[in-house]
């Protein structure tokens, strides 16, 4: 091949119109994501941008909304303990998942019902 998948660019989540209060409150807010101005051509379509690092995640609008109940981002944590314990101080719901050898994990839900999980390696 002539080609060469490099990384991953974002991850784009989808969510409701009106989302973007929300989606602030929840990502920069409880997960202390740093919001991305969108270029100006994109921003009439709503939604907000986030990133981490190198990475980052989009919150789309998308009419009729149906929110990702099994597709979902992973995200690796450094201390998963300290993560539920801000989560739980937050109110936020998460399910502990012990079916992957060698690593703690859980899945959260975003305000719109997307499916997000966190691990760390052990």
């Amino acid at each position: 091949m002539s080609f060469v998948i490099k990384k991953i660019d974002h991850v784009q989540l989808a969510a409701p119109k009106g989302c973007e209060v929300e989606a602030r409150a929840f990502f920069a807010g409880i997960l202390g994501l740093t919001e991305v101005e969108k270029p100006e051509e994109l921003k009439k379509r709503g939604g907000v941008w986030f990133e981490f690092g190198t990475f980052q995640i989009h919150i789309g609008v998308e009419e009729p909304f149906t929110p990702a109940k099994k597709a979902h981002p992973a995200f690796v944590v450094e201390n998963i303990e300290e993560l539920k314990t801000h989560l739980s101080k937050n109110r936020v719901a998460f399910s502990a998942d012990d079916n992957l050898p060698g690593a703690s994990r859980i899945h959260v839900h975003d305000p719109f019902g997307n499916r997000l999980e966190f691990l760390e390696w052990l």
